[in-house]
């Protein structure tokens, strides 16, 4: 029977607190080993008679010899740091320093390569992010031009019906617009919150009632941006005790409850059911929320993905009818305001569907 897995190893660790083999104790040893062939070869020459001349040029010799073998372990993997360095420099993020040492140049090692790791990650998220902006970006401007393109050759007349086929495009580009500025700020993380008191139950009653309204009106112009225009499922408010305040910035909450509707919304059978719960957190005015949905659900293996940027999920046929795959960056806008309060926003159990939980913190205690 074991205790569980033995703790890893961090850089600039090592089990009990001490490395066997750092460049200290590798110092150390090359000055007590010249020093010890220096005495042993000066009792020699006094038993043996040996001049003084020729002990001295046998230990500058063998210490030159010791000296060389430490100094080639020291400089080898410095040289090899120093080529991927390089690499790392010009863009190659594939190479990888051999981290098979277990002193501070094997710790180095070891930061070097998570460095390459996440440079090599947010690679990968730059070349995701320009790909996705520019799928998400050609399908409304091809609309657009072909609507207009139309209308100029004279194959179309400007009717109001046309005329709201550009004008869906354009909202759709606005939409998209919007969602990127929201990703820029959350990159710079330089937005200001306006914390203030408000009563939760008006609060989200309008937000809900804001959805309800919004959808109608978006489903006879579906818009490809993301926002659903489904008109099938119901939105229920649960907020206990009526009564209930917070204290947190309104406008970045209603960023955080619209995104999660309208997710939960998205994914929902026909004629589900979404509800928001509040209820009052552990400190002063803080606040605790819940959207469910009666959806599929998310796999487990994907909840530490779901607020990424672009993840549409891993559900086969995700959306019900009358909604779009969306950008995949509501969720992530959602987190961005979660984190801007100091608050955790997170995939919680559910016996069906999806529960998103979110903990807002609400006014800072005070020095007692």
């Amino acid at each position: 029977m074991t205790d569980g897995p033995a703790p890893r190893r961090g850089p600039g660790e090592s089990w009990g607190g001490v490395r066997p083999f750092s460049i200290k104790t590798k110092l150390g040893a090359l000055v007590v080993i010249s020093v010890l062939i220096t005495t042993g070869l000066m009792m020699i020459a006094m038993r043996t008679e040996t001049e003084l001349r020729f002990i001295t040029v046998f230990s500058m010799i063998a210490t030159l010899l010791i000296t060389q073998f430490v100094a080639h372990s020291l400089t080898a993997p410095l040289d090899e740091m120093n080529a991927v360095a390089r690499s790392i420099a010009q863009g190659d993020y594939t190479r990888r320093v051999r981290d098979n040492r277990r002193d501070e140049l094997g710790d180095l090692a070891e930061t070097i390569n998570a460095m390459a790791d996440e440079l090599e990650e947010q690679e990968r998220q730059r070349k995701e992010l320009v790909a996705n902006v520019s799928h998400e970006l050609r399908t409304p401007i091809a609309g657009l031009r072909a609507v207009l393109e139309n209308i100029v050759d004279g194959v179309t007349e400007a009717d109001p019906e046309t005329m709201r086929t550009a004008l869906k495009q354009t909202e759709r580009l606005g939409r998209l617009v919007e969602t990127l500025l929201d990703l820029s700020r959350l990159d710079n993380g330089v937005v200001p919150l306006k914390k203030r008191r408000f009563e939760v139950w008006p609060y989200l009653s309008g937000v809900l009632k804001e959805a309800n309204m919004v959808a109608p009106v978006r489903a006879g112009i579906a818009s490809g941006s993301g926002t659903h225009t489904r008109t099938d499922v119901h939105l229920h408010l649960d907020v206990s005790p009526p009564e209930l305040t917070a204290h947190a910035d309104p406008e970045r909450i209603h960023q955080v409850v619209s995104n999660l509707i309208d997710n939960a919304v998205k994914h929902s059978p026909p004629h589900g059911r979404v509800t928001v719960k509040a209820r009052r957190g552990n400190y002063p005015e803080s606040l605790e929320l819940e959207v469910l949905d009666e959806g599929p659900g998310i796999p487990r293996s994907e909840w530490h993905r779901v607020f990424e940027r672009f993840n549409r999920g891993a559900v086969n046929r995700p959306h019900g009818p009358g909604s779009d795959g969306g950008t995949g960056l509501g969720l992530a806008i959602a987190r961005w305001a979660v984190d801007l309060h100091g608050g955790r926003i997170g995939v919680a159990e559910s016996q069906r569907g999806c529960r998103i939980l979110i903990t807002l913190p609400g006014e800072p205690s005070m020095p007692s």
